[in-house]
């Protein structure tokens, strides 16, 4: 596929698409990514052994090419044995992997490429602007993006003299030769996180990484129901924070503080004015905190009275799930390399931003 008002002398960007049972969202991922001006750029769906309407709807969009992912070996992950058989298929001088459930805004293909070419990264990454639709979505999501934020701050991400790697999976910009000399996902092929090692992977190299909040790019809704946001975030939480038990106890205790002085107050306990001052900076704290997400007042709100508590029980889930040595996800079940405490290696240097 050829982009309409295709700049001269720009490079083939091959966009692949793992697909999963993503009839939900894939239509209006792909109706964004066909849209793209500026760029030569071609579109590999990769039918992940969907039983949904995924391939029908992949293939109802013209030049799009449709491909399947293959058998899953051994000890690989869904997804890196998908976005594998999509780079082989690829021809393209740098590859944009990403998510069915993104939307790609206008110009923003060509805006990441040049963004990557001006900062002579060859890896990009952007963590999207995040959709957030139910009850449990507004309240959660917000919170772990703050918490990530803080753990991962994409200045440091980026910085070449700092050894913190990260990237979300939902949008990777990387040169071909780059993705090959690292040794791709093949590489990285049991990792649940990978986007985090090939970031590592990347930087390790001595290449640049370029990282950012990229809302001006790339939206995405990442789960559509509880079951989904609980699963998806017990897959991953105990790998992003070092401390997950201790996060857990320190996220509780910083939302619990305000309302315990204000029950007290109430029943005349601590009737010392300056009590009132210190619920109200301590509630103001916490909404600091969790503004870091970049999520609307009113959906701050949201995190700040149930998100915190509902962050603490999933790092919790994650760490017991990891523990016992399995996660599912899409109806696979993951077999673990080890059990994860309070210092899981690879999150000491890398965080996911998704």
């Amino acid at each position: 596929m050829v982009a309409k008002e295709t700049l001269p002398a720009e490079p083939l960007v091959s966009v692949i698409v793992p697909a999963r049972n993503e009839e939900a969202s894939l239509a209006d991922c792909l109706q964004s990514l066909v849209s793209q001006t500026g760029v030569l750029f071609e579109i590999i769906v990769v039918d992940d052994h969907s039983t949904d309407r995924t391939r029908e709807i992949a293939s109802s969009f013209p030049g799009v090419q449709v491909i399947e992912a293959g058998p899953l070996p051994a000890g690989w992950t869904g997804k890196n044995n998908a976005v594998t058989a999509g780079a082989q298929a690829a021809r393209g001088a740098w590859l944009l992997f990403t998510d069915a459930d993104t939307v790609h805004l206008p110009g923003s293909l060509v805006g990441a490429l040049r963004e990557a070419q001006d900062n002579g990264a060859e890896l990009l990454s952007y963590s999207p602007e995040q959709i957030a639709g139910t009850f449990w979505e507004m309240a959660t999501i917000p919170v772990v993006f703050a918490e990530l934020a803080r753990q991962y701050s994409p200045s440091k991400v980026s910085d070449p003299a700092s050894t913190l790697a990260a990237a979300n999976g939902q949008y990777i910009l990387i040169g071909h030769d780059a993705y090959d000399a690292v040794g791709g996902h093949a590489a990285i092929a049991s990792d649940i996180l990978e986007d985090v090692a090939l970031a590592r992977a990347v930087k390790s190299s001595g290449r640049r990484i370029r990282f950012r909040y990229g809302a001006n790019a790339v939206r995405t809704r990442m789960y559509r129901n509880y079951r989904q946001l609980r699963d998806g975030w017990t897959k991953n939480l105990a790998l992003l924070f070092p401390k997950p038990g201790w996060l857990a106890m320190k996220t509780m205790a910083l939302w619990a503080l305000p309302w315990i002085v204000l029950f007290l107050r109430l029943v005349g306990v601590l009737n010392d004015p300056a009590w009132q001052a210190i619920t109200g900076l301590s509630l103001f704290l916490v909404l600091v905190r969790i503004t870091r997400a970049n999520f609307p007042w009113n959906i701050t709100l949201l995190g700040a009275l149930f998100g915190m508590p509902m962050f603490a029980y999933l790092l919790l889930r994650s760490k017991r799930a990891h523990a016992n040595g399995s996660v599912s996800w899409k109806g696979r079940t993951y077999k673990l390399k080890g059990p994860v405490n309070d210092f899981p290696h690879h999150a000491i240097t890398a965080g996911r931003l998704s």
